[in-house]
């Protein structure tokens, strides 16, 4: 049985070499209205940010609902690229290089990431 808030929570953020993260549990009411709106299946339907303002959510700019945690839909993970500017929601203009070197040096093997 999900534990569903009295309101909706927001987790302090995390991040690794990339993005910071936080996720976000919706009250069973949200819940329900999101269900409502997107229809009853929820499993793979990503948010865009219009939805989940509407929702009552409330963060910065530049937050992105990613993935959906499947075992508890309820529960909204975001992620953004570490450095955005909380204003606009805009990346750091050398985010896309750095993602690209990070993933090129994946595919290499994760030994060769440097920190």
């Amino acid at each position: 049985m999900p534990h569903f808030p009295d309101e909706i929570e927001y987790s302090e953020k995390y991040n690794d070499d990339l993005y910071e993260y936080r996720h976000v549990l919706l009250p069973k009411n949200v819940y329900s209205k999101l269900k409502d709106f997107c229809g009853k299946d929820l499993r793979g339907k990503l948010l865009n940010e219009n939805v989940w303002r509407s929702l009552g959510v409330t963060q910065s700019r530049g937050w992105v609902h990613y993935e959906v945690h499947k075992p508890e839909p309820f529960i909204l993970l975001f992620r953004r690229p570490i450095g955005t500017d909380p204003q606009t929601g805009l990346p750091p203009s050398d985010f896309d290089e750095k993602k690209r070197l990070y993933e090129q040096q994946w595919k290499q093997g994760p030994q060769s990431i440097q920190q």
